[in-house]
């Protein structure tokens, strides 16, 4: 029995990932948690493309611009105007729990010290320092998880086979490729041990397999160097949650854990050119949909090659911040809401399931409506108002088990500027009517 116990001491000892390999269903709830009451994330995409205000990586992928043009931004990334504390500060402000910062986009620049190879900002650019450190520590000391965007593929390392710096060029050299991955994992080892972040965010897979990028022992080496990290799904099938970017879900994702990534305009880095940035109502009624739906949105700002964020950005983050300070209630740790056909506009519940949150983006003509509610409903009132709010039962049949129709009067005072939530407290967990109906058979 001695025996056979210190074998499995040595074994978990040797080989911590075969922990983690058990992990439970609930303890994986557990692990994803935080992520899964969070809501809102800031992504922030910097690095040399916002030199001249261009795509990151793809312009030169594309050829819309040479690689050596290219990295010639390497030349004008300054940072002089970059305040790691003021960044923080403000994605704080923001209302957001996490934020990711694109640590090396495919280009293959590092915005940190690797000791790896020698493309990073410090040995390449006139910042000459490590811009990630600080950040991080910033993040940190705002009650910030760190999440740390890394690209999987490289075009400018001279080992990654799938595009040379000329010309696309697919090659099959494995001592190469080999060569490859062990600097990934390098890199990723500096970034696991040196800043231990929350989360990383993954991007780039689908140029390789799960087995080429060595996929399973690369997630068992995160989870080992930073006990809890989440992973997001770009890991060709080893991480944790679903990553729908640019475009609104219309129905609910499958997993339980995912997230909405999002531009601000049209553009993730900084681009001078581009001003079609959505509205505040807008992307709080983005935020909304995707709270309804039991998810995140993780919204992208793009700082100049200075270091300060564009003044729109900014304008956008402090009214975002406005609304989901007043409304924290309704937002933060609440879970997907009640089918649309129950209510004309997104909804949210509390863990419990007796708060239901309704969210109006619009000025009510008439008295809100919510169908098929069997519970008893024992108060409402206004989010971040606190006005206690009429309502009504309206076609109730005492012989039938259809509910009755609750209209909610919601006066013009008390409406919020971008979107209202008006909170019902049930008198236990939500329980909806879903069937066809009912026809009288005696009276």
């Amino acid at each position: 029995m001695k025996k056979n116990l210190l074998l499995l001491l040595t074994l978990a000892i040797l080989t911590p990932q075969l922990i983690f390999a058990q992990e439970t269903p609930q303890e994986k709830e557990e692990r994803m948690q935080w992520f899964k009451d969070a809501k809102l994330g800031i992504f922030i995409h910097w690095g040399i493309y916002s030199v001249k205000g261009i795509d990151e990586s793809w312009s030169f992928f594309n050829n819309y611009i040479s690689y050596d043009d290219y990295m010639s931004q390497l030349d004008g990334f300054t940072a002089s105007n970059y305040q790691p504390e003021a960044w923080a500060s403000l994605i704080k402000e923001s209302g957001a729990k996490y934020a990711v910062i694109t640590t090396k986009h495919h280009d293959g620049v590092a915005l940190w010290d690797t000791k790896c190879n020698d493309l990073s900002v410090p040995k390449k650019t006139p910042a000459k320092r490590d811009v990630l450190q600080p950040l991080v520590k910033a993040f940190q000391k705002n009650d910030l998880k760190v999440g740390l965007y890394y690209s999987l593929l490289d075009w400018s390392h001279p080992d990654y086979p799938n595009k040379t710096r000329v010309e696309k060029r697919y090659t099959n050299d494995p001592e190469k490729w080999n060569r490859f991955v062990d600097f990934n994992f390098c890199q990723l080892e500096e970034l696991s041990k040196q800043f231990k972040p929350d989360l990383y965010w993954f991007d780039g897979d689908w140029e390789q397999s799960a087995e080429a990028w060595k996929a399973k022992e690369l997630s068992e080496s995160l989870r080992k160097w930073n006990k809890g990290v989440i992973l997001n799904s770009r890991i060709q099938g080893y991480g944790d949650y679903a990553t729908p970017e640019q475009g609104l879900p219309v129905t609910k994702p499958s997993s339980p854990w995912w997230e909405l990534c999002m531009t601000m305009n049209n553009s993730w880095g900084y681009q001078h050119n581009d001003h079609a940035y959505k509205t505040p109502n807008q992307i709080i009624r983005i935020l909304v949909d995707c709270i309804s739906m039991g998810g995140n949105l993780l919204l992208d700002i793009g700082p100049k090659a200075d270091g300060s964020i564009p003044e729109e950005q900014v304008n956008i983050l402090k009214e975002l911040g406005r609304w989901t300070s007043k409304h924290q209630e309704a937002i933060y740790g609440t879970r997907a809401g009640i089918p649309h056909e129950h209510f004309y506009g997104p909804t949210a519940l509390n863990k419990a399931g007796d708060i239901l949150y309704l969210f109006v983006p619009h000025k009510p003509n008439g008295p809100l409506m919510i169908k098929g509610l069997k519970n008893k409903i024992n108060r409402i009132w206004v989010v971040g108002n606190g006005t206690k709010l009429n309502w009504e039962i309206v076609g109730k049949q005492y012989w039938s088990a259809v509910p009755g129709i609750a209209y909610i009067d919601v006066p013009e005072k008390v409406l919020d500027e971008q979107v209202t939530v008006i909170a019902v407290l049930l008198d236990g967990k939500v329980d909806l009517y879903r069937e066809e109906g009912q026809v009288i058979e005696s009276n």
